[in-house]
């Protein structure tokens, strides 16, 4: 089998010759005899090199040190002119086998290095006193490399203080993903990306499981099935692992590795628990020490694990010397994990010794628990675990399932798997009775939010924000617990129904206890919905909030994990409305890969919305029109109305009248119910159908309900929205003055949260452009806007035939001619105030600046090329 190059690691020897000692330190297997081969059998060498590789077993210093004179002797002259070396003398065993060595060492002459392959094998305490004398008080040009299975029984401290020892360990040597796909390469063996990756991971690297899957892989029938089931109990492996492993280790080192193989992560304590003994964590330390496929997992080196590949030849070994052992290893092992706050390993042992019984109570007391800390697929993978029959139908196991089927967004199967967790519960042991009741109530508060049944939230919310009083700790603390959630799903809930100040202050009460409490998943949860409710006060604010939130997920990796979708929806969302159009394409990006079909639909409404009016302003009408409308699709499978449903509505009929789609536009104001006709964002959207007619008159009567303050509005943002449109058309209408003071007024209202999209989304960015000079105090926000609007937004990219009306297509048509604009009204039989409306906004969306650049534009768009209507 053929070997790969593995450059990184040769270049890291040739630095490391630049210092005194070099140690080579992995388990067997991981190619340190392989890397010290390749850096010594490489051309054109500069160095003379002293090769050593220490004999099996070996206990005899003189031999030792016989052999290391030998071949000092021969690098000494190995010079090409066929010399042979001095014969060697014994080397006696005192002190003056340092002295003669580096005597040695001077007369070579050239720098040298001497490598010691295998030091592991040196059974002499007399010979490895000498060396550490020897490698301590080496001579200038002369560099030392040791290889070992574990660290040598050498002081070397000091080196390491000075900065004269290298250490390259086991991380160093595994194979990276890239080396492992090369080596596969090599042995002319073709796996799918996905197999590679997995052969990567079941090996972590480990150069000779690499080298053994390898072997078994030429010419097997089928690829795939051979790496997906791959491991240590493969025959190949075993056999090395325990030749080189397992056997070489004392009884008592044997039976630990064997009783504790059951565990994923084993500490001291619970070794001592499975074995019957009190040393464990000595020698837990001392097989890390040795690394023998033992690593720590901690800084205080109190939990370890094994190799996977060792620790499957473990559990294979167990099986078949000690089988009838393994079920109450698995109940020790449970009881343990169970009282040291472990519940899901506990529960997993208890599967695994089969008393499903127990491991169902279990499972249903802590499962509630476990989901508040981001573990629901945990929770799943449990009950998926339990066998038909043997327990998964117990009652009991129905609350399991009712979260389940809430994690899948399956709300039927859930409330019915509730109802039979309710029945269960009035009948339980007086001791879990409580328990189970608020929990029974905490997924019912769950389903009626993802629901979008508000009004059911604030039915059943009271009793979790005010519990009877626990008698026992785990009472208490489920009490908690469940107050957080209850401040969450109150909070949204509230959010979702634009009561923004109650949203705040219950969301920062949940997030407060979640954070005293210690249930960073639950504080994830409040402070990214707590950024939609901070919407309220300003964007600012709303962003500091979901910059916390998604913080505190980075730290326990849940940046991908759904309860980030909250503060990365509200984020983009912030950013949009702010002009960071980029910015917030980039988060939006990042929220739509954390939510999905089971999502909750109240935020992927957000999601939806916010590429909407991202798609708008960037000129895509028709991809906004789809994004509107699957946010009204979402609306339709809530029971409450969503907050943002008013502003979908309104948004998905303006944009259809900027289309030119005027029919579409009318009918679906014409369908709305009286009630939703009167608030500000429909009237908003009234005057954009009015001013696409050519009708700015009736589009300020419209306005004026919004102005004047008496047509309901969702928030500032509305009045914003609705001041830019009265600029609009008061310009139609030929009020300059008027214009300018609406625009005004607009700025004044929209500069404290740098509000840019109403300017973007509307046009009305066009009327900045037409300010006389000095004429605004907001001459900073002018400039963000129209910096926003000409880089972010895209507009010298805008373009598709669809951004343009019909009326402004045969418009843009006439601009080639040498017509006049009161020539082309003549033509169209329009007015030359529509001709000009229709060129302004031809300017806009194409993002030409004159008639002729709008001409060159139109060209590039093949917008010319179609016979004049």
């Amino acid at each position: 089998m053929g070997l790969i190059h593995r450059h990184d690691l040769v270049s890291a020897l040739d630095r490391a010759v630049l210092k005194r000692i070099t140690v080579i330190s992995a388990p067997a297997g991981s190619g340190k005899t392989s890397l010290l081969r390749a850096w010594v059998g490489r051309p054109a060498q500069d160095r003379r090199i002293a090769f050593v590789s220490v004999r099996p077993d070996q206990r005899d210093a003189q031999l030792f040190w016989g052999t290391v004179l030998a071949a000092v002797r021969a690098a000494a002259v190995d010079d090409g002119r066929g010399e042979k070396p001095l014969p060697v003398t014994p080397v006696r065993s005192d002190g003056s086998t340092v002295e003669k060595m580096l005597s040695e060492y001077a007369g070579v002459g050239d720098p040298l290095i001497l490598v010691i392959d295998d030091l592991h094998e040196l059974g002499s305490v007399e010979a490895a006193e000498q060396l550490t004398a020897l490698l301590t008080d080496l001579p200038q040009g002369v560099h030392a490399i040791v290889a070992t299975r574990h660290d040598p029984p050498m002081r070397l401290h000091q080196l390491r203080l000075a900065g004269e020892l290298v250490e390259v360990r086991t991380a160093n040597l595994r194979f990276s993903e890239g080396e492992t796909r090369d080596l596969l390469a090599v042995a002319g063996i073709a796996l799918p990306e996905h197999a590679v990756v997995t052969l990567h991971q079941r090996t972590e690297g480990w150069a000779a499981g690499l080298r053994l899957a390898v072997l078994s892989l030429a010419g097997h029938p089928d690829p795939e099935r051979f790496v997906t089931e791959f491991c240590g109990s493969d025959r190949t492996v075993a056999e090395y692992l325990m030749a080189e492993m397992l056997e070489r280790q004392p009884p008592e080192v044997q039976r630990l590795l064997l009783r504790t193989s059951i565990l994923d992560r084993v500490n001291g304590e619970l070794a001592d628990l499975l074995t019957g003994t009190k040393a464990s964590e000595g020698i837990l330390l001392g097989l890390e020490d040795a690394n023998a496929f033992t690593v720590s997992l901690d800084p205080d080196r109190t939990w370890f694990r094994y190799h996977r590949m060792f620790g499957d030849l473990l559990r294979l070994e167990l099986r078949r010397t000690s089988s009838e052992d393994i079920p109450e290893l698995h109940r020790l092992a449970a009881r343990w994990l169970g009282e040291h706050g472990h519940a899901a390993h506990a529960i997993g042992h208890l599967q695994a010794a089969g008393d499903w019984n127990q491991a169902a109570r279990l499972l249903t007391d802590h499962a509630v628990s476990l989901t508040f800390d981001g573990k629901s697929g945990t929770v799943a993978a449990l009950l998926h675990a339990f066998p038909v029959h043997s327990g998964t139908d117990s009652p009991g196991l129905a609350l399991v399932h009712a979260i389940a089927a809430l994690d899948q967004l399956r709300l039927d199967a859930a409330d019915a798997h509730l109802e039979v967790a309710k029945s269960y519960a009035a009948s339980a042991p007086p001791d879990r009775r409580q328990r189970l009741r608020m929990a029974v109530v905490s997924l019912g508060l769950r389903s009626a939010r993802l629901r979008g049944h508000f009004d059911g939230v604030f039915d059943q919310v009271g009793p979790l924000l005010t519990p009877p009083g626990g008698h026992s700790v785990t009472d208490v603390a489920l009490s908690a617990d469940l107050r957080v959630d209850a401040l969450l799903s109150l909070g949204v809930t509230e959010a979702w129904s634009l009561r923004l100040t109650d949203s705040m202050r219950h969301l920062q009460e949940g997030a407060a206890l979640a954070h005293r409490i210690g249930r960073p998943y639950l504080e994830v949860a409040c402070l990214g919905h707590l950024g939609f409710a901070s919407t309220k006060h300003s964007f600012a604010l709303a962003r500091q909030r979901c910059e916390e939130a998604l913080a505190l997920a980075a730290r326990h990796h849940w940046d991908a994990d759904p309860v980030a979708a909250p503060a990365l929806a509200t984020l983009a969302n912030a950013l949009v409305w702010t002009g960071e159009f980029d910015h917030g394409a980039q988060w939006l990006d990042r929220a739509r890969h954390t939510t999905d079909a089971t999502s909750e639909p109240a935020i992927r409404l957000l999601v939806c919305l916010t590429a909407a009016i991202l798609a708008a302003v960037r000129g895509d009408h028709h991809r906004a029109l789809e994004e509107f409308a699957a946010a009204r699709r979402l609306q339709a499978r809530m029971v409450g109305e969503h907050a943002l449903t008013t502003r979908v509505i309104a948004w998905t009929i303006a944009t259809q009248a900027r289309l030119g789609i005027l029919d579409e536009a009318q009918s679906a104001l014409a369908a709305l119910d009286g009630r939703q006709a009167t608030v500000g964002e429909i009237r908003n959207t009234t005057a954009v159908i009015r001013l696409a007619q050519q009708d700015p008159a009736a589009a300020r009567v419209e306005l004026r309900a919004v102005l004047d303050g008496t047509a309901p509005v969702n928030s500032h943002l509305t009045q914003v929205e609705a001041l830019v449109l009265e600029a609009l058309a008061c310009r139609d209408l030929g009020d300059e003055p008027a214009a300018h003071d609406a625009v005004d007024r607009a700025l004044n209202l929209a500069e404290p949260d740098r509000l840019i999209l109403p300017f973007a989304m509307t046009g009305g960015w066009e009327l900045l452009k037409a300010l006389p000079p000095q004429g605004t105090s907001h001459g900073a926000m002018v400039a963000d806007v129209l910096d926003a609007v000409h880089t972010g937004a895209g507009r010298s990219a805008q373009g598709p035939v669809q951004t343009l009306s019909q009326g402004e297509l045969r418009v843009l048509r006439y601009l080639p001619t040498n017509l006049s604009r009161t020539e082309i009204a003549t033509e169209l039989s329009v007015s030359v105030n529509t001709v000009s409306t229709h060129i302004r906004r031809i300017y806009s969306k194409l993002g030409a600046a004159d008639r002729s650049s709008a001409v060159q534009r139109g060209r590039e768009l093949h917008l010319l090329s179609l016979s004049r209507t």
